[in-house]
């Protein structure tokens, strides 16, 4: 008897905990919530973005080879950035439309979505190893390897693929812990891994002379421990959300809503691969390898600018799903200004950075005097847009987070199809390779100022009650 009452207690004791943080989303100060959801998760994403960081440093300062290292490895960023696209398509599908289902009242439909989220992640997995390994060498040639850089490309993605599994589940769930407002949790699961790729990365690059190869293993290695983390947690006692086997079956209608509301951020994830393929191609071209391992450390300086304002996003967005979900537009108005705003201002900030002192940001990834010069003749140009994109960073989350899917994919294909792709391609016909240079800025201007105009003339049609009502 005394067991019955503690386990009424104690389940009691768990659902007023996960109310009053879930109402805390709708209730605490805009300050708190961003140090209490917004800090942890732009913590988590600055340590999650340290596993190709801090590999790229490594490998770019090994002596004698780190410039064509860095190459290749920076060339198999195609096909790590189309494997987290899978990933981001929950994360950023799946999750806020569990928030809104929680805004709802609706905690079971909600463990279904992530149920089948984990289904759909596994299946990922096995589609993606099969296909890479099958057609990895040609691939990366294609993506912008040569004969002398293809050796390190290979023997990198070859075993960063073991790794799959962990990627997806790592990734694609810590959102779910996010959107229970348990930010600091989730920051922990990156945390774990990061530290031990910093720790394990210089052990097997340089003590076991394993090179590239060392960087692939310490990742997979490092990633597992955060899979893990992130598993342990959904299926245990302190979360709101678990992962429950009667909920993994996949149901259509559920599928459904997470593909429209995914889709816009595994198009935008996805085709950032391709962008690097067309950009890679190009630089190869027109330039050569040392032109692509330019484009290597830019878009390596360009992820520790948008991982923060990744992980800021990430972490506000569920307020206002949750905030949308249960109809109080006042409060989904006073979050995204904020959101909005604090994006546009970080963004002017990175952009003036760059554009000041490129090839200090250029020696952090290799000692090579050439390449460091090239960085700082091109790194002012390809970081031009970022500032007015700022305002794009904090509006496309946003009509993610309000369910609006259509108007979400809209400006990512505008963005990545209809202009990068397209401009990179045209444009070093009249200006050479600069041309390569100058398709991101101008694709970032341009998609912003019309993410912008779409949002004002559409958000007051969004925060009505016949909006909510479509969403299911």
């Amino acid at each position: 008897m005394n067991k019955i009452t503690s386990d009424i207690k104690s389940n009691n004791n768990e659902k007023y905990a996960a109310m009053s943080r879930e109402e805390r989303m709708a209730s605490a100060s805009i300050a708190s919530l961003i140090a209490s959801m917004a800090l942890p998760s732009v913590l988590a994403q600055l340590i999650n973005i340290l596993y190709s960081i801090i590999d790229r440093i490594y490998i770019g300062h090994m002596k004698g080879v780190g410039a064509a290292a860095l190459t290749g490895v920076g060339v198999t960023f195609c096909i790590t950035v189309f494997i987290s696209a899978f990933s981001a398509f929950i994360s950023n599908g799946a999750a806020p439309l569990a928030a809104i289902w929680l805004g709802k009242k609706d905690r079971e439909h909600a463990e279904k979505i992530l149920g089948n989220s984990v289904t759909f992640l596994i299946i990922c997995t096995f589609i993606l190893m099969a296909f890479f390994y099958a057609f990895q060498k040609p691939l990366l040639f294609m993506f912008g390897a040569s004969n002398d850089t293809i050796g390190y490309a290979v023997s990198y993605i070859s075993i960063y693929l073991i790794g799959t599994i962990f990627v997806e589940l790592s990734l694609g769930l810590n959102a779910f812990i996010i959107c229970q407002s348990q930010s600091k949790i989730a920051m922990l699961s990156v945390l774990i891994g990061a530290i031990a790729n910093i720790i394990l990365d210089p052990i097997f690059i340089f003590a076991f002379g394993l090179g590239v190869k060392g960087a692939a293993i310490a990742t997979v290695i490092s990633q597992a421990l955060s899979a893990i983390w992130v598993v342990g947690f959904l299926t245990g006692k302190n979360t709101t959300l678990r992962i429950r086997r009667s909920c993994m079956k996949l149901e259509k209608g559920i599928i459904i809503s997470i593909f429209s509301l995914g889709i816009s951020p595994f198009i935008m994830r996805a085709t950032e691969s391709f962008i690097s393929i067309v950009l890679n191609h190009g630089l190869q071209s027109y330039g050569g390898d040392l032109y692509v391992g330019s484009l290597t450390i830019m878009q390596s300086v360009m992820q520790i600018f948008s991982a923060p304002i990744s992980g800021f996003t990430q972490g506000m967005a569920p307020i206002v799903s949750y905030n949308y979900g249960a109809g109080n537009f006042a409060r989904v108005r006073e979050v995204y200004r904020w959101i909005i705003g604090i994006c546009f201002v970080f963004m002017m900030i990175a952009t003036a950075s760059t554009m000041l002192f490129p090839q200090w940001y250029a020696s952090f990834f290799t000692d090579d005097a050439k390449l460091i010069a090239l960085v700082g003749q091109t790194m002012p140009v390809f970081t031009f847009g970022l500032g007015i994109f700022g305002l794009q960073n904090g509006i496309q989350p946003t009509f993610l987070a309000l369910g609006q899917a259509k108007i979400s994919l809209f400006i990512a294909v505008l963005r990545k199809i209809i202009l990068l792709i397209p401009l990179a391609i045209i444009l070093p016909h009249f200006f050479g390779v600069m041309g390569v240079y100058y398709s991101e800025p101008i694709s970032d201007i341009i998609s912003a100022s019309t993410a912008t105009l779409l949002f004002v003339c559409n958000i007051n049609k969004m925060l009505s009650k016949e909006s909510l009502a479509k969403i299911h």
